[in-house]
C-alpha cells in the first residue's frame, strides 16, 4: 500500500484571503521597507547636519574620506570625479539619500526609489567599503541587495503607490 506524504507546503489561496500565512506574505516587504526608509533618512539628514562632513578637508570630511579611499577603491575613476568637488558631492549623496528615504518610507515612486538606493549603496560599495576584508565586513553590498526586493516588488500596500493604483482601476483618478 502506498502512503501519500504531507509536504507541509502552503499555496496561497487566489483570492489572497488564506489567513495568516497570506497575510504574512502581503506584508512581508513592509518591515524592509521601514528598515531601509528610516536609515536613509537618518543618513541623509547625518549628513546634512554634520559640519565637519561637507568640507573639502579635515578630520570627518567627504573630501578626506575619498582621498583615504581612492586607492583602494575598485573604480578609483569615480572617487577622481567625486573629488572634483567632494562638497558638491557630500551634498548630492546627502539629499540623494534623504529623497530615497522619504520616497521608500511613503512608498512613492518605489521602484525608482529603491533603484536610487541601490544605485547610492553599489557607488559607496565600490569606492568606500571595496578594501573591507573579508568582502561581508563590509555593510554596503547587503545594503544593495536588501534594495533589489523592493526594486523587483515596488510597495504593493501601505503605500501612495498602491493608493494611487487603487484608484486609477476604480477610475477616480
Amino acid at each position: 500500500m502506498t502512503h501519500g506524504m504531507r509536504a507541509d507546503s502552503h499555496t496561497p489561496r487566489p483570492d489572497g484571503d488564506g489567513g495568516p500565512r497570506d497575510t504574512a506574505a502581503r506584508y512581508a516587504l513592509l518591515p524592509l521597507r521601514i528598515f531601509l526608509g528610516v536609515t536613509f533618512v537618518y543618513a541623509g539628514l547625518d549628513k546634512l547636519t554634520d559640519s565637519a562632513f561637507l568640507k573639502d578637508s579635515g578630520a570627518g570630511s567627504i573630501g578626506d574620506m575619498m582621498r583615504a579611499v581612492r586607492d583602494s577603491s575598485a573604480i578609483p575613476a569615480l572617487v577622481d570625479m567625486a573629488l572634483e568637488s567632494p562638497v558638491g558631492f557630500g551634498y548630492a549623496i546627502a539629499f540623494g539619500e534623504l529623497a530615497v528615504g522619504i520616497g521608500t518610507l511613503l512608498g512613492l515612486l518605489t521602484r525608482i526609489a529603491a533603484l536610487g538606493g541601490a544605485l547610492i549603496s553599489l557607488s559607496l560599495w565600490l569606492t568606500v567599503s571595496w578594501a573591507a576584508e573579508p568582502y561581508y565586513y563590509g555593510n554596503d553590498l547587503p545594503y544593495l541587495m536588501a534594495w533589489t526586493p523592493l526594486i523587483l516588488a515596488g510597495a504593493p500596500l501601505l503605500s501612495v503607490d498602491a493608493a494611487l493604483r487603487a484608484r486609477r482601476r476604480s477610475g477616480t483618478l
